[in-house]
């Protein structure tokens, strides 16, 4: 899953990356509510992390203007206001949840979680394709008597894939999406990826595969 966090508070935002990479989610950062709405805009996150005190646009600003364009990410806000005229008007202006500082790590994990839970309507922790079932929890793909714990790259890619069985995704989706739009990722490491997961599941004695269509993309495909 892909978060988006902007706070113009260097420190804050170090911390938030490594908290939620810890826990494998793929994050963005961003310092100032301009750029926060120009990536919230793009719709490719499972949920948005946005203080309210940055310069440029505020984050009430930035939410008001997101949800005028009818984008439904869950939004969790941060700020050091916690006056219940501040909640009030964060809450009216379309956030799911509203934290304010200082906080405990772990319950800002917890309100990530639940908002995450929520934008994708609470989907199984365990998803399946053909004879294969992916945790989500454990990372583990298992097929028969076989598991194998998957990296945290090949994990987001293959749960990207089992999450749209039969649909087409990009390379420069793959990219967005688990390497992030500022990334200094060649973009063959996608393929490289790729590789990487169509032999482990020929390992795990998987029947479906990861089908490529030259130009378009990639999916996963059940073999017949």
């Amino acid at each position: 899953m892909r978060i988006l966090v902007a706070d113009d508070e260097r420190e804050m935002t170090m911390a938030l990356e490594a908290l939620l990479k810890r826990e494998h989610y793929s994050v963005d950062v961003v310092y100032n509510g301009q750029d926060a709405l120009d990536y919230g805009l793009a719709e490719n996150y499972d949920c948005l992390v946005l203080d309210i005190m940055m310069p440029g646009l505020d984050g009430i600003q930035v939410l008001r203007s997101l949800r005028a364009k009818n984008v439904a990410t869950p939004v969790l806000l941060l700020t050091a206001k916690s006056q219940v005229e501040d909640r009030v008007d964060g809450l009216d202006s379309g956030a799911d949840d509203y934290l304010p500082k200082p906080f405990d790590s772990r319950e800002f994990m917890a309100r990530v979680r639940a908002l995450t839970r929520r934008g994708s309507e609470y989907v199984s922790k365990v998803l399946t394709a053909g004879n294969v079932a992916l945790d989500c929890s454990t990372f583990e793909l298992t097929c028969g008597a076989s598991c194998i714990r998957l990296g945290n790259k090949e994990f987001q890619m293959l749960e990207l894939l089992m999450r749209q069985t039969g649909r087409l995704i990009s390379t420069e989706q793959f990219m967005e999406h688990i390497w992030g739009y500022d990334s200094d990722a060649e973009i063959n490491v996608v393929w490289a990826y790729i590789s990487y997961l169509r032999r482990k599941l020929e390992a795990a004695g998987a029947n479906v595969h990861i089908a490529v269509r030259r130009g378009q993309g990639y999916l996963l495909e059940e073999i017949s």
